[in-house]
């Protein structure tokens, strides 16, 4: 995982220099300065003067032609010829012939005419490198020189050529470009030894990168490898291609994606199209009421009313009535989340700040192409196209995988939507397996409310081809829960207070306890949420995981991965055993969160405690929820004292429990405000979802025991553990019992405190 940084910091810093990456692409900038030479050398023919020109001195003859830049003029024989008889005529007469002849004699050009282009045109189309029997044939036709026509094919060549390598060269250059703000950030890295506020070192090894920017190069060779795949593909359009580039000099500004239009089938102006149609029907599923939405009576979730959304969208939604039936996910959720509006449409239009604000739902996403940039800072009108994985916390539902355009507009002054809508020629030629999820259009609409509040009307819209899910998450799922609306705007509400939290310079006492600084607490959240991050992208079915099922000895179904952490800092180095699973107990979501926070009951579970007592010594409030927390647990047992970190975190549809031993002395490194991104960390943790089946209360009573109108709960247990600290051996069999034996004992005993063995 990550890049090799073993070797010292001078000796990584000269490597990149040599990488051949970079050879290639200062090479591309030097060539590009000689491109105009080079077009200009290979269209000049030398040719020997006449006697009265001057005793053999050579003259350039140049044709350069083209239908985009107008007629050229050029020398033919004939013009050589009169100018030998020009220099004679000088010669005799008023004496000043051999000052004359010293001086550099005025060419005389011929321009071809627009027939005699738009012939030259078509044959070269066909025929690019014609023989000299087609040359004199064209010859006569059009009244030139044979060697006029060879010069104008060899300049015709040469023009695009030129295009060509300039197009490439500013691919190079951008490349080059990245490759030095990456050498820069690694220097700037390497160059900080100690931390601002204390002093201290903040890494232990100089050749260490932030886990942000480890995870940042790992996603960049995964998108490399689909981006060579897009390629290959590509390859099979290469014809049209090459005559796209005979069009002229402004292929440099054009969209990558004009390039991919012969495998897309759409161009700019209709991809532009369709998303002005699914704005517009956003506006409208947004905005109306009945009969198009219905509130359910039990849940009071809105439901589609899909014979009215036909009646409707029907010509909007005429394109996939050739498809395989599907099933229909579509919810609308709206509620007021605390940031600002323009932080909010950032969010959403920068991929990367956009998977940090739904880490437990995005495993993967990028921006393929950018069609339009929009207007402005906060880029109105942008128009991007894009991909994501998205996944729920378990292994056992596969994820989906979707490519889609993303359009930003602004309403009114008040007013922004986001839509995301799927194009069926894009998804289809790019992986005929994506086909098996696509968005409609869906998004949001967000409404500026004052002190920095926004209303967020958010609709997801989706079909999918009906595949087979585990029947533990077939109701969660095929209801819409796990991928709807709800989910979204609940993660959505929850990282916004997380972020106003963090940023907060006021904190009431009661929220920071154990904590005595503004620094330390910064770095202790952001800590937490790396181990957060970190452990969503460890649990999920996304392809970056290799799952196999194990069967424990009690009759879990555990699913296990492996994985060699090489280099990154922010996890131990070695090999890594990541073992999960999912079980359904009868218990409310919000009393099983409960419990498993609860520091005062953790040695009823954890294997680790020993059955000891375990202390909160710090607290941190990252929400208005007080189960929304982070908090710094001590276990003390006979042998030795031990050091937990603890991020909590709940939602209206979701609660998350993640925690990880850490080393003593960095963690008190971290209280004291130092620089978080070089501890190790390795996330265990507890996903808790809603098990979907809700209903109404089966008796009217006061009493609350007899009140609950909740089902069970779909508890998604994961362990993390480090097998080896050498990453070159091999998972054994030992590891995979031993987390197997870790994940049944802890099951057990959670069903024991719980009361619900029998589950």
């Amino acid at each position: 995982m990550g890049v090799d940084m073993s070797n010292p910091p001078n000796s990584h810093i000269k490597d990149f220099f040599a990488s051949p990456a970079l050879s290639l692409s200062l090479a591309g900038i030097f060539r590009g300065a000689n491109v105009s030479h080079a077009a200009a050398a290979a269209s000049v023919e030398v040719e020997e003067g006449d006697e009265g020109s001057g005793g053999g001195r050579r003259e350039d003859t140049v044709e350069i032609s083209s239908e985009t830049s107008g007629p050229m003029r050029s020398r033919s024989d004939d013009d050589l010829e009169g100018e030998g008889e020009h220099d004679e005529d000088d010669a005799d007469g008023d004496g000043e012939g051999d000052d004359k002849n010293k001086k550099k004699k005025r060419k005389k050009y011929h321009r071809h005419t627009a027939e005699q282009i738009r012939e030259m045109e078509a044959l070269f189309k066909e025929s690019p490198h014609p023989d000299e029997k087609q040359r004199q044939q064209l010859s006569k036709q059009l009244g030139l020189a044979p060697r006029q026509v060879k010069f104008w094919f060899q300049n015709r060549r040469t023009q695009i050529k030129a295009i060509q390598e300039r197009h490439e060269n500013s691919l190079l250059k951008t490349e080059m470009d990245k490759l030095r703000e990456e050498n820069k950030t690694m220097r700037e890295t390497i160059n900080k030894a100690c931390c601002p506020n204390c002093g201290t070192a903040t890494t232990s090894r100089g050749t260490s990168l932030t886990t942000e920017e480890q995870q940042l190069r790992i996603e960049n060779t995964k998108l490399k490898a689909e981006v060579e795949k897009l390629r290959a593909v590509i390859g099979k359009y290469s014809p049209g291609a090459t005559a796209s580039c005979s069009a002229g000099s402004d292929q440099e500004n054009r969209s990558s994606l004009d390039f991919y239009t012969g495998i897309f089938g759409l161009d700019k102006t209709r991809i532009t199209e369709i998303a002005n149609q699914a704005m517009e029907e956003l506006k409208k599923m947004a905005t109306a009421g009945e009969p198009l939405w219905i509130r359910s009576v039990e849940t009071g979730r809105e439901i589609l009313n899909y014979d009215e959304y036909t009646k409707e969208f029907a010509s909007e939604n005429s394109s996939n009535n050739g498809r395989p039936k599907r099933s229909i996910e579509a919810s609308r959720e709206t509620r007021v989340v605390f940031v600002d509006l323009p932080r909010l449409v950032q969010s959403f239009m920068d991929v990367n700040q956009w998977k940090e604000m739904f880490p437990c739902l995005i495993s993967k996403a990028a921006t393929v192409d950018v069609i339009s940039n929009g207007e402005g800072a906060n880029r109105n009108g942008a128009v991007q196209l894009m991909f994501a994985e998205v996944q729920m916390l378990t292994p056992m539902v596969p994820t989906r995988e979707v490519y889609f355009v993303r359009y930003c507009k602004q309403l009114n002054a008040e007013q922004w939507a986001i839509v995301d809508v799927s194009i069926d020629k894009v998804e289809d030629n790019i992986d005929a397996s994506l086909a098996k999820c696509r968005k409609r259009p869906s998004g949001c609409i967000i409404e500026d409310k004052s002190n920095g509040h926004c209303k967020v009307i958010w609709v997801e819209h989706l079909e999918c081809q009906k595949s087979t899910v585990h029947t533990m998450f077939r109701t969660v799922v095929h209801s819409g829960l796990a991928f709807g609306a709800r989910h979204w705007m609940a993660t959505l509400q929850l990282q916004c207070e997380r972020l106003v939290f963090f940023m907060a310079t006021n904190v009431p006492t009661k929220d920071s306890t154990g904590v005595a600084t503004l620094a330390g607490r910064k770095s202790i959240l952001k800590l937490a949420q790396r181990m957060t991050w970190s452990f969503c992208r460890a649990i999920g079915a996304s392809s970056y995981h290799t799952w196999n099922k194990v069967s424990s000895k009690t009759g879990e179904d555990i699913r296990v991965s492996s994985r060699k952490n090489l280099n990154d800092p922010g996890e131990p180095v070695g090999v890594i055993l990541c073992a999960v699973s999912s079980v359904w107990l009868p218990v409310p979501p919000h009393i099983l969160f409960d419990f498993l926070r609860d520091e005062a009951r953790r040695n009823e579970w954890d294997i680790m405690s020993n059955g000891g007592p375990v202390q909160a010594t710090a607290n941190l409030s990252k929400g208005q929820d007080k189960g929304n927390a982070v908090t710094i647990l001590k276990m003390k047992s006979k042998e030795n004292s031990m050091w937990v970190l603890q991020d909590s975190g709940t939602n209206a549809y979701e609660s998350m429990v993640v925690y990880a031993p850490v080393d003593t002395n960095g963690m008190q490194s971290v209280i004291n405000g130092c620089d978080s991104s070089s501890l190790a960390i390795l996330p265990s943790g507890f996903s808790i979802l809603p098990d979907g089946h809700e209903s109404r209360p089966l008796v009217i009573t006061s009493r609350q025991e007899e009140r609950s109108t909740e089902g069970g709960s779909l508890l998604t247990i994961a362990f993390q553990i480090l097998t080896n600290t050498s990453p070159t051996t091999k998972l054994t069999m030992e590891s995979v019992d031993s987390v197997n034996a870790l994940i049944s004992c802890t099951l057990k005993n959670i069903r024991t405190s719980l009361q619900c063995e029998d589950s």
